[in-house]
């Protein structure tokens, strides 16, 4: 069975990965355009595009297909399926009807809930004690074909985006082969519609997502810190100095503070308060990282800057458009 591809992060290198392993004929990999990273600003490859040349697979790196002479070269080429995870392209009709059984997507939650961009991300901060793995056919809409299979994945107490990531591309990979197994032998894939109710979407992740509002309660800021780990890390201020938190967790406090006082402090940690009432809590920064420094626990940060009970954090910075949570 001929397999092709489309992928561009990680998260979709493990799921070719699996699929060159289980033996299946790989004759194109469609991945993004190589971008520019680092102080130097030089061109890399997408992780797939460099798992593709280490397996000798052909690479196309399109920056659209909207157009036919975009997509030419790629529809030349036969295919049984197209499997796609993470590619961050649109595919028109044209590509979707391209190979013989259609197109199968990757996507990194249960489905309806948590549809396009972000969903692992999105998951955690909306404090999901479950996400998962569905594959399914494509069709026109946003994440909204039919599903083939869904893989159940629990999120654990202290799961971080990078851990979550990591533990999801796995299933993925999983459910992937077992899928392509099932369409060899079968030649069809049954699939089931998507439950009417329960969507919900996973917009984009941008640098303000990330910024930490000290008005919201302990435990919704806690959930934050630990969705956008690693990327792009949860941001505050303090005398005027960008500071992210990479570890905190929310403890209780008993008496009343303005949202972003110091309320205690240990040789390793800061408790901070949260949201208006007592019972929003304090959270207990445990690791964080000054603009331009290295990575050190609170208590050093404070040790360093004077900071002590009744010290203030200030919000992290929005980007211009950036919308304020409430």
């Amino acid at each position: 069975m001929r397999v092709g591809f489309a992928g561009t992060p990680a998260f979709a290198a493990r799921a070719l990965e699996a699929i060159a392993r289980a033996g299946y004929t790989i004759p194109l990999v469609l991945t993004q355009p190589d971008r520019p990273k680092g102080r130097g600003l030089k061109l890399e490859p997408s992780p797939v595009k460099a798992l593709a040349a280490s397996l000798g697979i052909p690479v196309l790196q399109p920056a659209t297909l909207k157009s036919e002479a975009a997509r030419a070269e790629s529809l030349a080429v036969p295919l049984d399926v197209l499997v796609v995870a993470a590619y961050g392209l649109i595919l028109p009709e044209a590509v979707l009807a391209w190979p013989r059984h259609g197109c199968l997507n990757i996507h990194a939650s249960k489905l309806p809930r948590w549809r396009g961009a972000a969903p692992i991300v999105r998951a955690i901060e909306a404090g999901d004690a479950t996400t998962g793995i569905t594959i399914m056919k494509m069709d026109a809409g946003l994440d909204t074909g039919p599903m083939v299979e869904v893989v159940d994945v629990p999120i654990g107490a202290r799961e971080t985006g990078g851990t979550l990531h990591d533990r999801l591309a796995l299933a993925g990979a999983q459910a992937i082969v077992t899928v392509l197994r099932r369409l060899e032998r079968d030649e069809e894939l049954a699939a089931l519609p998507q439950p009417a109710e329960g969507a919900t979407y996973a917009t984009k992740v941008g640098k303000s997502d990330a910024a930490i509002d000290w008005r919201r309660p302990a435990a919704s800021l806690d959930a934050l810190i630990r969705a956008y780990d690693p990327s792009p890390g949860a941001h505050a201020t303090c005398a005027g100095e960008a500071v992210k938190v990479w570890r905190a967790h929310p403890v209780p406090r008993s008496a009343p503070a303005e949202p972003g006082e110091v309320v205690a402090r240990s040789a390793t940690s800061l408790d901070v308060a949260c949201g208006t009432r007592v019972d929003d809590g304090a959270l207990r920064l445990v690791e964080v990282q000054p603009a331009g420094g290295r990575r050190m626990t609170a208590g050093a940060y404070a040790a360093g800057r004077g900071i002590d009970a009744g010290s203030r954090f200030g919000p992290g910075v929005r980007e211009a458009g950036g919308a304020t949570r409430p």
